[in-house]
Formats: C-alpha cells, sequence, structure tokens
C-alpha cells in the first residue's frame, strides 16, 4: 500500500471509528434514500475537530488526493468539505487557491446536508468578500440542483447586508425563474426570509412586488418563504400578520 492509499485508510478507519449506529439511522431518515446508505453515523462536532487534525497534519496535499476520488462516504465527502473551510489566505494568490479546491468541492455536493455545512464553514468569505462574490456568481447560473443550491446558500451566510442586498434580489429572480427541484427552492425561500429579517425595508418592498409575479416566484417558494418569516423569533406578532396577508391563495 502507497503513503497516499495508507493516508486515506487511516482515515477511513478513524472516521468508523467515530461512527454512532444510532446516530446514522437517524441521521439517514432525513436525507434521500442512496444517500443515507452512505453515512457512517459521524455526529459533525466531531468530525470538525478531526478535520482540524488532517488540516495540521496533511494540509492541501491530503486534499489534492481526496478530492480527485469518487464513491467516498458521506463523511468522508464532509471532512473534505471541512478541510477546505480550515485553509487559510495570507493573499490573494492563496485565496485563489482556496477557490480552486472549492470549484473541486462542489460537484461532489448531491445533498442538503453536506451543501449546508460547506457553506457554513466557508468563513474565509469574510475576508474576501467581492473576490468570492464574484466567485460565486457562475453557481445560480448552474444546470446542477445543488451547486445552485451551494450558490444561493452561500449568499444568505454572507451577504445580506447593506452593501449587497439590492443585488440580491436579481439573483433570486434568476433562479426563482429558471429553477423549481425542492432543493433549491428550499434555498432561496429561506435566502427570502433571512433578507426580511436582516433588510426589512429593501425586502418588504419586493416580497409585495412578487406576490403577483408568479411567473418569478412560484407558488411553494413565495409561500414558503413567508411561513419561515413567520416562524422566525426575531420577527413581531405585528409584521407575522402583515406577512400572513400576503399570502398567496
Amino acid at each position: 500500500m502507497d503513503s497516499q492509499q495508507q493516508m486515506l485508510s487511516e482515515i477511513y478507519d478513524t472516521l468508523l471509528s467515530m461512527a454512532e449506529s444510532g446516530y446514522r439511522d437517524f441521521s439517514a431518515k432525513l436525507l434521500p434514500q442512496e444517500e443515507g446508505a452512505r453515512l457512517l453515523g459521524v455526529r459533525i462536532p466531531g468530525l470538525r475537530r478531526y478535520a482540524k487534525q488532517i488540516g495540521r497534519q496533511y494540509g492541501k496535499a491530503y486534499l489534492d488526493i481526496a478530492l480527485a476520488r469518487q464513491g467516498e462516504t458521506m463523511e468522508e465527502i464532509f471532512l473534505q468539505g471541512m478541510v477546505i473551510g480550515g485553509l487559510k489566505a495570507k493573499d490573494e494568490g492563496t485565496f485563489a487557491e482556496i477557490l480552486h479546491y472549492i470549484r473541486l468541492y462542489v460537484p461532489k455536493i448531491a445533498n442538503w446536508s453536506t451543501c449546508d455545512v460547506f457553506c457554513a464553514g466557508l468563513k474565509i468569505t469574510r475576508q474576501y468578500p467581492a473576490q468570492m462574490w464574484d466567485f460565486l456568481q457562475e453557481y445560480p447560473a448552474s444546470q446542477q440542483e445543488f451547486a445552485v443550491r451551494f450558490g444561493v446558500v452561500m449568499l444568505l451566510d454572507y451577504y445580506i447586508a447593506d452593501e449587497y442586498i439590492d443585488r440580491l434580489f436579481p439573483i433570486f429572480n434568476a433562479v426563482g425563474t429558471r429553477r423549481h427541484e425542492y432543493y433549491v427552492q428550499m434555498a432561496l425561500a429561506w435566502a427570502i426570509a433571512e433578507c426580511y429579517v436582516k433588510q426589512r425595508e429593501k425586502t418588504e418592498p419586493y416580497l409585495r412586488d412578487m406576490r403577483k409575479e408568479k411567473e418569478i416566484l412560484d407558488d411553494f417558494t413565495y409561500n414558503k418563504a413567508l411561513q419561515k418569516i413567520v416562524e422566525s423569533r426575531c420577527v413581531s406578532a405585528e409584521e407575522k400578520e402583515m406577512i400572513r396577508g400576503l399570502k398567496r391563495r
């Protein structure tokens, strides 16, 4: 066994030792059957701790090997994303390397959990917001469901702010017009709801405009966004009543 294969084998064995059958069975119910079948049952906090160890021990050498593989368990794919999220960028050159690894990783995203955990870990975005914004623009226009979800979730995680809010709504409209897969619709509804919570003055007029624009936001996405707003603890009872009144019947 060569050193690369030995590294991957040791990592797999460690993940297997961390797995819990009960947690695997519970988590598998939250995923499509084919994805759930790839679960070992390792909890996310344990994976994050192990990813830091892998990053310190192997760094980019691990990613160069692991990202080229296919057919891994979900935990192995989670781990790759977490190691990417742990990379540091001292300058724009090293940040460009991180973007390279992100580009290799996104095609491996095949479920909402992998997508959302990966996005949450890409905190390097806060260090290079303009560069990441430019990089992300291709993803809402992708032909792949979870690449689109990746783009939308990244926007809602890092760009609901004064300097970007006016640029978000046209992207949401383009996605809503083109894509009607469930996990894209849910991400879009989530993003619009977060915009309302964080940028109400800009988002309320958008919701009122979209109430009649069924060709842009379908009924499911639009009403789901309203539902998520009503469910938020950050929205007053009076506002929730107003939002209920915007529902499409």
